[in-house]
């Protein structure tokens, strides 16, 4: 008989108890009974997230017009970078006007040298004012970096391997190289 009694079914009243009951377990009371305070408090969170949301937005918008005002400001700058440069050459484009105007008329050889050695002069003066200069390459020794080779030429050894000719002068505009020396 204790056989049979281990065999068997499980009676009605073990079968009516409510096995979806959450109340009996620690912790879960919060998921069936929401609280007015967790509402409040997700209230406050999604506020908190709108307005982070509209801080994004305004900063993107504020550094999307500053990439275009930028670029915009780049675009004059280089249209106009040359236009200091150009006004100050303006005098000596005068002068040249003037001096060919000479040229046509004057008899005198040195006069006319002398006027030339004057716009020429006016001429190296501005683009020093502007950062231009010259290079010194005659007697130094060869760099790749500063000169270009044009040509060998047979030297004693004092001069060997340094710059015997020049053919085209190197220029430095504000300390950077802007053309080789030949």
């Amino acid at each position: 008989s204790k056989r049979m009694e281990e065999n068997k079914m499980p009676t009605d009243e073990q079968l009516d108890m409510d096995i979806n009951s959450d109340a009996d377990i620690p912790g879960n009371n919060h998921l069936s009974n929401p609280d007015s305070a967790n509402d409040s408090e997700m209230e406050k969170i999604q506020a908190e997230l709108q307005d982070q949301k509209d801080k994004y937005l305004r900063l993107f918008a504020e550094f999307d017009n500053y990439k275009r005002r930028t670029s915009r400001e780049r675009i004059e700058l280089i249209q106009t970078a040359g236009k200091e440069i150009i006004t100050a050459l303006l005098e000596v484009l005068d002068d040249c006007d003037r001096a060919e105007k000479q040229m046509k008329t004057i008899e005198d050889i040195n006069q006319l040298k002398e006027g030339n050695a004057l716009v020429f002069n006016k001429l190296r003066n501005t683009l020093q004012q502007k950062g231009l200069s010259a290079m010194k390459s005659l007697h130094t020794e060869f760099d790749v970096e500063k000169h270009e080779a044009i040509t060998e030429i047979e030297v004693n050894a004092e001069l060997k391997g340094k710059v015997v000719d020049e053919l085209e002068k190197g220029y430095y505009l504000n300390d950077k190289l802007i053309r080789f020396a030949k």
